[in-house]
């Protein structure tokens, strides 16, 4: 029995339409560079979870026990607006000024150890970019104080020489160490730049941290989380070339122990406060290694 000529075209034609799952055309996996695939997962043994929430014990204590410890992010959210021309707020921004050229040079040396850490630096693309990041760091020049910004610091593109900070930012952040965490944090805004020159970077942290810690961090907290880590690694860095009579965990623990919080809340562009501290423990046990051995001496002694 012959087949009618229609019946034989509809039959070709449901063969070669393209196969779906769901009512959706299936899509090609795409891994983003940096990432990490399934068989290079990287965990956590229990060990090393176990010191990082020992080193966050540590910060945190120091928070408390500290008289230059940055004020906790919730503590700061809670007072009232400071007039730039208060004192706390004058001297904040002075030292914030003062710290800036440290601070850019840094980052910069930051930003080359990562590239360097996660592998990134083999195409000329990669290397154009961070010389681009690197210029746009240089360029910062100002700190400008802002009543109105409160607990916040940030950083406009379109005038992408100044760092914009609330008072009572610039009153709480009561140390070199943490102004230096601050100011790298938004540098590194700067770096990245309007278009994400830095982002195969960003990526390549925020896979590692989210494996690590099993955090989902995606968008916009990946960056934040990235600009915290190098704020975290600037300070690693000036507390090793400033010695000082302080012990290192006290002056370590300062680029961290704002996010010391009672209320710990995140929001579409950022981890809480108590998940960014332990991401950024995870990401660099260098730095946990430091807090967990150096607490005795940070701890005052008992006299009988």
């Amino acid at each position: 029995m012959s087949i009618p000529k229609a019946l034989l075209c509809l039959v070709l034609t449901l063969l070669l339409l393209p196969k779906a799952t769901s009512g959706q055309q299936q899509r090609p996996k795409i891994v983003k560079s940096g990432s990490h695939t399934a068989h290079t997962r990287i965990t956590m043994s229990p060990a090393e979870r176990a010191l990082v929430d020992e080193a966050i014990l540590v910060v945190c204590t120091q928070a408390k026990l500290d008289p230059n410890g940055s004020i906790a992010i919730d503590d700061m959210q809670a007072r009232p607006s400071l007039p730039v021309h208060s004192p706390e707020a004058i001297a904040g921004a002075a030292r914030a000024q003062r710290l800036l050229p440290a601070a850019k040079t840094l980052v910069i040396s930051s930003v080359a150890q990562l590239m360097k850490d996660y592998g990134l630096t083999k195409s000329r693309s990669a290397t154009a970019r961070v010389q681009q990041a690197t210029s746009r760091v240089q360029a910062v020049t100002k700190v400008k104080p802002d009543m109105e910004a409160r607990d916040n610091a940030s950083v406009y593109l379109n005038r992408p020489r100044a760092i914009t900070f609330g008072t009572l930012f610039l009153a709480g952040l009561r140390s070199d160490e943490g102004m230096i965490s601050v100011l790298a944090h938004e540098l590194m805004h700067i770096a990245d730049g309007p278009n994400d020159d830095l982002r195969v970077l960003v990526n390549a942290i925020s896979d590692r941290a989210s494996e690590l810690t099993g955090l989902e961090i995606q968008g916009q907290k990946a960056e934040e989380l990235t600009c915290d880590l190098i704020g975290a690694m600037a300070v690693r860095t000036f507390v090793g070339d400033s010695p000082g009579y302080e012990s290192i965990a006290r002056r370590l623990a300062r680029s961290v122990e704002h996010n010391c919080v009672e209320q710990d809340e995140g929001d579409d562009e950022h981890l809480s406060p108590r998940s960014t501290i332990k991401a950024l423990l995870a990401l660099n046990p260098q730095l946990v290694r430091e807090l967990v051995n150096d607490k005795e001496e940070a701890t005052p002694k008992r006299r009988n």
